[in-house]
């Protein structure tokens, strides 16, 4: 990504007196006008990037400007490389692995000693138990789609166990509960979608490149559209007083006690097959409150799982 590039460049500078522009379209596999590109974009940043002519010469800060390799403190070079460790643990991207190791670089030995003790604090890993890597593979294969700017396709299975062939704009990945989802423009829906990538099958990047769209909202657009009203319903669950700790990792805050010492839930949840089958999982544990229609589906579907197994 230019942004990772970018960063590299000037961690180089901060390292070298000069470094020489052939070099680093080797390092970052671009060509020597991309890199006179990203230090122009430097320059436009506020910081003095020129080229020195000569034997020489090369790349380097202009001379009598000085700029503070201490500007990042020891604890914020240690959160940076936390955070690129979890984006690495879930990401096939080896850029960066490669910026982390980077930033490692501008430090002495005594200094990384402390960033790394310190970033060992906190270990960020929000890749599930058991991940095969074919989800990777395929947040691999939308992401290079995003930066390419092509459409791609899939077929894809919705929470009603229904399929469909979708040719989507990607947009965004999103990694969220420790799924990965995209982010897009739906041609077949004509309206901007979140599909989770475990439904999807036969993903293809295609030939198609595309415009963007003015994206809707701003920030996470997804959230808006996940609580939409039409959506939503109105929970209240009950569950024996042995599940508390279960229902705090799922529930969080929204839970009180009842004086029988049993636990109550109430929140707002989008009605799907999805929260019909979390219901279920929790068995004899939980009962539905309210609404009326939620305990009859409920029930309705216990039976028939009572049927098959006669």
């Amino acid at each position: 990504m230019k942004l990772d590039r970018l960063v590299s460049i000037l961690v180089m500078l901060l390292r070298k007196e000069r470094v020489q522009a052939k070099e680093l379209a080797q390092m970052f596999e671009v060509s020597v006008r991309t890199i006179l590109r990203d230090v122009e974009a430097i320059n436009l940043a506020g910081i003095p990037v020129v080229t020195y002519q000569g034997a020489n010469g090369g790349i380097g800060i202009a001379e009598g400007y000085r700029l503070d390799k201490s500007v990042l403190t020891e604890d914020e070079m240690a959160e940076i490389i936390t955070t690129l460790r979890g984006v690495a643990r879930t990401f096939p991207d080896s850029r960066h692995e490669v910026l982390m190791e980077k930033f490692k670089n501008t430090l002495s030995a005594s200094q990384l000693e402390n960033v790394n003790s310190k970033a060992n604090r906190l270990v960020i890993d929000p890749s599930p138990w058991g991940e095969d890597g074919s989800t990777k593979a395929k947040a691999a294969l939308i992401h290079k789609a995003i930066e390419d700017s092509k459409e791609v396709s899939f077929t894809y299975t919705d929470t009603n166990g229904e399929k469909t062939a979708r040719i989507v704009e990607p947009y965004s990945l999103l990694l969220k509960a420790q799924k990965w989802y995209l982010y897009g423009w739906c041609q077949l829906r004509q309206d901007f979608r979140l599909f989770k990538l475990s439904r999807m099958s036969e993903l293809a990047i295609s030939d198609t490149n595309f415009v963007k769209r003015e994206v809707p909202g701003e920030g996470f657009p997804w959230e808006s559209q996940w609580q939409k009203p039409e959506n939503m319903v109105s929970l209240q669950l009950i569950f024996e007083k042995e599940m508390e700790s279960v229902v705090v990792d799922c529930f969080g805050s929204h839970i009180e006690k009842s004086e029988d010492g049993r636990i109550l839930v109430n929140v707002f949840m989008p009605e799907n097959n999805w929260l019909y089958g979390l219901i279920l999982s929790f068995g004899d544990q939980v009962e539905v409150i309210s609404p009326p229609h939620m305990r009859t589906i409920i029930k309705e579907i216990s039976q028939k799982i009572y049927i098959k197994y006669l």
